[in-house]
């Protein structure tokens, strides 16, 4: 440890223990143990130089050509030189017990303040044993499950040295054109920051500086998920109502939830890019929401300021930048000119000490003073590392994350008995691409297949496997190969969809179907005439109009990492009856994108019968070619037993000041299998100041139900549940009238009134 450092940490060392013996309730001890904190900080702020101050607010990559990860064993010595001068806050991307401890050393014993370094990456969906992407576990609806998922990969990630992950996302988005949705949690607001919530407890768990948690990063702030035409990085532009309603909410809600930090986006806001975005990051983020952890850049979203027409060189972008609130630059080197800028008082020393003070409190939040190699045991990276309880979760969580679509002639489950099955397709036996996107330290050989996964299931059934097709384009030699063998089987199971190129940053795509040639061996092997299961393997909304119509039975099985092949095979064999739910809408046609269940009505909604009359011309909000819902809606999931809702019940029929309204529905598994039935409650406000949505989620609830049983399923309403924001009073819950839906997706028919008639008693 640096020498100034070693005497400040025993001078604060003793203020801390000074009056340990006194019996104080738990807020109070925190207090105390912050404020030495910021003694510690002032103290370290009154040493440095402006190099090192700017020093601290600059974070680099480990390797300069990806943003991947480098290898575990020390690479080189690139960055030692810069540790020593104290240029550098931390790095990303890299990993390894031994090789951090080697820069962590460097940096609290040979440099001048003995400041220890940040190590961040993108633990997006777990570490080495990978989880199912984001938008697939959000298909589960299961707050426990994801948190614990995140739980887990803060395990392994800490115990390989990363103390900083660049997650969750929490973008809202309705395009399922925009790759990144895969690293969301879909359409809806209530959802996404319950989501999002989870996630950042279960990175961070109940004390941020255990050696087995991670400081969360809620990004990108804010409003990236809903880029003009679906194009990632693309400009966004929507209204003030808009935004606060619906796009703010899962960051607000992972900000209450405790995330240490919060990144930037890429786009614009408002004409003005997110990274120097003042309204975003001084006003909403620090003043309205009181955030006071640390604002970090997404990838040179700092210098590409300049491409967008906002900055005029590095140094002006770096002004900018900082002056709205931004502590740490990412990748962009731009913050280290700001000496420049200080000497010409173009910026004020004051703002760069409030963004250094940022950073070096989540350091001392992370334990990092204390212990500056606490992240950095070989033995309990050799431990933490791919246990058999991370395993058996991934497989659990995976399981969950399936959507069951279409079920014709109830061909699933798959039972093993004396016939034949076709496993075809190129997910059929690829390990890589079920580690899906932004799963750069997941390896191919951990993945377990879903040729594997149903082999294990087979002792009387046969089974035939063929590639039939390349990942990427057609191969004629496989695809005959893969139509006869096709021939010889009793049931298909067609295993198609994305790669993980196809989806995930950058991976935005105008067409959303399954790629083409694919598609063309689908519809040979339909051609045969044989019962077939499609699973699909994707990361966003995939268009399935001539699928619904031609295939009995469809699983939307996302990418589902290190156990997709026991999780799929799980499902298919009915040892895991189905429950997941659709985060996201699936549209009938792209044309429809975006499309989600929450819009608002028209004056001119259409209300004829598409199937009747789909040429008539009638002057209402129609399209001529398509109907408006979509194909599956957001909710949807099919079980293999069957769920019927009695009547909905009111504890009132209205709703009052501080008062709560319970809604109670009885739910009875009438099927042949035990199984959890996700009930959903929608609320519409018919008339409000300003127009409201068709129906917002206010609640949910999954309930597990063996056959023949029934439970009373009930959720409390209260005003918060009602209020909206206007753009002239705020937050409100207006008097009149309410509908409440309560049933199995958001186009449920199950419905009750109910009136809110006001605050005053």
């Amino acid at each position: 440890m640096g020498y100034i450092n070693l005497i400040i940490f025993i001078m604060i060392f003793v203020l801390g223990c000074f009056g340990s013996g006194l019996s104080e309730v738990e807020k109070a001890e925190s207090d105390r143990q912050n404020e030495a904190i910021e003694v510690r900080i002032d103290s370290l702020l009154a040493l440095m130089t402006i190099k090192e101050k700017l020093g601290q607010l600059n974070f680099v990559v480990g390797d300069l050509f990806n943003s991947g990860p480098t290898v575990m064993t020390r690479p080189s010595d690139k960055f030692d030189s810069m540790i020593r001068r104290g240029e550098i806050t931390g790095i990303f991307n890299i990993h390894g017990a031994e090789y951090i401890a080697e820069l962590q050393k460097l940096a609290v014993q040979e440099s001048r303040l003995g400041i220890p370094l940040l190590i961040g990456a993108d633990i997006i969906h777990g570490f080495k044993t990978v989880m199912p992407i984001p938008l697939g576990e959000a298909a589960s609806w299961d707050l426990e499950a994801i948190e614990r998922s995140a739980v887990l990969a803060a395990r392994e990630a800490s115990a390989g040295g990363i103390n900083w992950t660049f997650a969750p996302m929490v973008d809202l988005s309705r395009d399922a054109r925009w790759g990144r949705v895969a690293e969301g949690a879909g359409e809806d607001p209530y959802l996404a920051s319950t989501i999002a919530a989870a996630r950042v407890r279960g990175f961070q768990g109940q004390d941020i500086a255990s050696d087995s948690t991670l400081a969360a990063c809620v990004k990108h702030f804010a409003a990236y998920g809903a880029p003009v035409a679906g194009r990632d990085y693309n400009t966004v532009d929507m209204s003030e109502v808009q935004f606060r309603n619906n796009y703010l909410l899962p960051y607000k809600a992972g900000i209450k939830a405790g995330a240490a930090s919060v990144m930037t986006a890429f786009n614009e806001f408002n004409g003005i890019p997110c990274t120097a975005n003042n309204w975003l990051l001084r006003e909403i983020l620090r003043e309205e929401w009181g955030f006071d952890g640390v604002v970090v850049s997404d990838w040179q979203s700092i210098t590409e300021m300049i491409a967008h027409g906002y900055s005029e060189n590095d140094l002006h972008a770096a002004i900018q930048s900082i002056n709205a609130s931004c502590d740490v630059d990412m990748m962009a080197d731009a913050y280290l000119k700001l000496g420049e800028a200080l000497e010409s008082g173009q910026i004020d020393e004051a703002e760069v000490d409030h963004a250094v003070r940022r950073v070096l409190r989540m350091k001392f939040n992370l334990g990092l003073f204390e212990d500056p190699m606490r992240y950095t045991s070989p033995k309990r990276e050799e431990n933490r590392i791919r246990t058999e309880e991370a395993r058996r979760f991934a497989r659990e969580i995976a399981a969950k994350s399936i959507c069951l679509l279409k079920n014709e002639k109830d061909l699933l489950p798959l039972d093993d008995g004396e016939f034949t099955i076709a496993l075809i397709g190129p997910f059929a036996s690829d390990r890589a691409e079920h580690n899906g996107t932004w799963s750069f330290f997941g390896e191919p050989q951990d993945v377990v297949t879903i040729e594997e996964g149903v082999k294990q299931k087979l002792k009387k059934a046969k089974l035939l496997v063929a590639e039939g097709t390349d990942m990427y384009k057609s191969d004629e030699k496989k695809f005959q190969e893969a139509l006869d063998i096709a021939s010889r089987s009793d049931v298909i199971v067609a295993c198609l969809g994305e790669a993980a190129v196809q989806n995930g940053e950058a991976g935005s795509r105008a067409d959303i179907r399954i790629p083409h040639h694919q598609r063309k061996l689908l519809k040979a092997l339909d051609e045969l005439d044989k019962d077939i299961v499609l699973v699909l393997t994707h990361g966003r909304p995939i268009e399935l109009s001539w699928e619904s119509q031609n295939i009995e039975a469809i699983l939307a099985s996302w990418t589902l990492g290190s156990e997709a092949g026991n999780a799929i095979a799980d499902v298919l064999f009915g040892d895991h009856n189905p429950s997941g739910r659709l985060p996201m809408s699936f549209p009938r046609h792209v044309g429809q994108v975006p499309i989600y269940y929450n819009a608002k009505t028209t004056g001119r909604p259409y209300e004829g019968n598409y199937d009747e009359a789909p040429e008539e011309r009638v002057y209402r909000s129609k399209y001529r070619d398509v109907k408006n819902s979509p194909l599956y809606p957001f909710g949807y999931g099919l079980s293999y037993t069957q769920f019927v809702y009695g009547d909905l019940e009111l504890s009132s029929k209205s709703l009052a000041g501080s008062d709560s309204l319970v809604v109670s529905v009885n739910v009875k598994n009438t099927g042949g299998y035990d199984g959890e039935e996700c009930v959903q409650l929608y609320i519409q406000d018919v008339v409000a100041s300003i127009t409201r949505p068709a129906r917002e989620l206010k609640a949910f609830k999954k309930v597990w139900l063996e056959k023949d049983q029934s439970k009373t399923v009930s959720f409390a309403l209260s005003s918060e549940d009602l209020k909206y924001f206007h753009p002239d009073n705020g937050w409100i819950a207006e008097p009149g009238q309410f509908k409440v839906y309560v049933g199995e997706n958001s186009e449920t028919s199950l419905t009750v009134d109910f009136y809110f008639e006001s605050y005053a008693d």
